[in-house]
């Protein structure tokens, strides 16, 4: 299966309208996204177009406004993202990339505990693995 290429600024932004409100017309896209920032009509189109031809989204042309849906789950697109970053920027080292995105801004006590959860999750299925391998 071929890996969907990575989306640009303003298509993730259109992508994070398709996640938020589901399926939505071209209309309903642009008009979530001029409400914070100035975007043309036929610019919102324009890209939804290419995206589309990317597989980024899917369209239904069944009714007279085609309507646009996106064609992954949000939580795999954040995790191809990731992916590329770690290896481009980080050189594949989760110790850099997990201390850079830490210290790019200020870590709530709340989210803190949170990644503590997170890691002691990873760990106890990282030693399940290992215990599991061993007694192969």
């Amino acid at each position: 299966m071929a890996k969907t290429p990575a989306p640009t600024h303003s298509e993730l932004e259109i992508l994070r309208v398709l996640w938020t409100r589901g399926a939505c017309t071209v209309r309903e896209v642009f008009e979530d996204i001029s409400a914070s920032r100035r975007i043309g009509y036929t610019t919102t189109l324009k890209l939804m177009q290419i995206m589309l031809s990317k597989k980024l989204v899917r369209r239904d042309e069944r009714d007279r406004s085609h309507v646009y849906r996106a064609a992954q789950l949000q939580e795999l697109t954040h995790r191809q993202l990731l992916a590329d970053l770690l290896d481009r920027a980080f050189g594949g080292s989760r110790e850099k990339f997990l201390l850079s995105a830490l210290q790019a801004t200020r870590t709530s006590p709340k989210e803190l505990d949170a990644i503590r959860q997170m890691i002691e999750t990873a760990q106890s299925q990282s030693l399940k693995q290992v215990h599991e391998g061993n007694s192969k």
